[in-house]
């Protein structure tokens, strides 16, 4: 299925319009008309309404160029005792889409911590200046304590609705934004660069599909369908979830079935280029792709299990399953099996011996499977060798 048009990929989208030189007078103009401007203005929030404020449902915590949840509970209680000792804290930015209405740009981590605080959920630990308040929770704090941090303040800046003319200008400052804040401190992942950045209807599809299943049972993400403890903690403590390594997953798998052909220069460029030019698709390419990789995943799943994306390695002297899934594996399993969705009846009534074969499937072709070696020439190896190894399930 050829669902991306090489000429486009292809065309030189980095080349700016020549233009011309403008003087200093246009520059000027350009300027006092407000081209590029943001309006803003400045608000601050007790730290004891914070929780009140984000379940109030005038704030988003989550618009599509927000990273998931990342602060670890140490981070979160280090957040805590700064505002015991007043350490300044930098202000949270947020968009007014409409009156009254909030998208949370820049902040998400600190309003979470703080409202886990309040909430109680939140026990202090790996606290430096103040140990002796490890293991406290707020209700437990000494009153002083408390009165102290209920004083504190939460400063903000609020981009106002009318800095943009439209909905898609506004989409744009805020992800031009929300690049420029997060240039420093917890560097973004590249799948979360790409969620503020390439936003559109391929990359909604990728973070809805994250959420699928089967893929989730093989990647050890918490799913409700598979795991009878799930719950949004542990979700959120799930390191590939906030990573939004699970989307990237989806995103490899749609630019993987045309990467031996298309990719020039790295992976991670080639991805980029995908997901933007991948956004223009129309809504009936984006339905097909979807029904392919939920069809795939349950595919693999019901034929290799769990471990679909392990790899049998050689090591400490003896054979066994490096035990997590790699995308050494993954890149080339999901691709053959999409090509092989017909067979799919005979793969599942297969499945022990599919199992029982990539064992040694991996220790014939061990080297071919190594995480270092990712040129195209080793993609296209690896793809070859899964092609043969699912022929050899189906001859069986």
């Amino acid at each position: 299925m050829n669902l991306f048009p090489h000429e486009a990929l292809n065309a030189d989208t980095s080349a700016e319009p020549s233009g011309l030189q403008l003087s200093d007078e246009h520059i000027n103009e350009k300027y006092a008309r407000g081209d590029i401007r943001i309006v803003t203005e400045q608000a601050r929030y007790p730290l004891n309404t914070v929780p009140a404020m984000v379940s109030s449902g005038d704030y988003n915590l989550n618009p599509e160029f927000q990273r998931r949840q990342r602060w670890s509970p140490e981070k979160q209680a280090r957040l805590v005792e700064s505002f015991i000792m007043n350490v300044p804290i930098p202000p949270i930015f947020l968009y007014e889409d409409r009156y009254s209405h909030y998208e949370v740009m820049d902040g998400l981590q600190r309003l979470t911590a703080i409202s886990e605080f309040y909430e109680d959920h939140l026990m202090l630990q790996g606290l430096e200046e103040w140990p002796e308040l490890n293991g406290r929770r707020y209700s437990q704090l000494p009153e002083q304590i408390k009165r102290g941090v209920d004083r504190r303040y939460l400063s903000s800046i609020i981009l106002l609705q009318e800095t943009a003319r439209d909905a898609a200008e506004a989409q744009q400052l805020k992800q031009l934004v929300f690049e420029r804040i997060n240039s420093g401190g917890v560097q973004l992942e590249p799948q979360e660069a790409r969620n503020a950045l390439y936003d559109g209807p391929l990359n909604q599809l990728c973070i809805s599909l994250a959420r699928d299943r089967d893929l989730c049972a093989m990647w050890a993400i918490p799913h409700p369908e598979v795991d009878s403890d799930f719950s949004d903690r542990a979700l959120l403590a799930n390191e590939r979830y906030r990573r939004m390594e699970d989307v990237e997953l989806v995103l490899r798998f749609f630019a993987h079935r045309q990467r031996a052909s298309l990719q020039r220069g790295p992976l991670r460029q080639y991805l980029d280029t995908y997901l933007k030019m991948g956004n223009l698709f129309p809504a009936e390419t984006l339905a097909e792709l979807q029904g392919l990789f939920e069809a795939t995943t349950e595919l693999v799943f019901e034929t290799l299990g769990e471990k679909a994306f392990w790899l049998w390695r050689y090591r400490y002297g003896s054979w066994g399953w490096l035990r997590r899934p790699t995308t050494v594996a993954y890149d080339a399993i999901m691709r053959v099996f999409s090509l092989h969705l017909d067979d799919g009846k005979e793969l599942r009534a297969k499945a022990r011996v599919a199992q029982q074969g990539i064992t040694s499937f991996y220790e014939r072709h061990a080297e071919d499977f190594e995480a270092r070696y990712t040129n195209l020439t080793n993609v296209r190896r690896r793809d070859v060798l899964m092609e043969e190894f699912v022929q050899d399930v189906l001859a069986a």
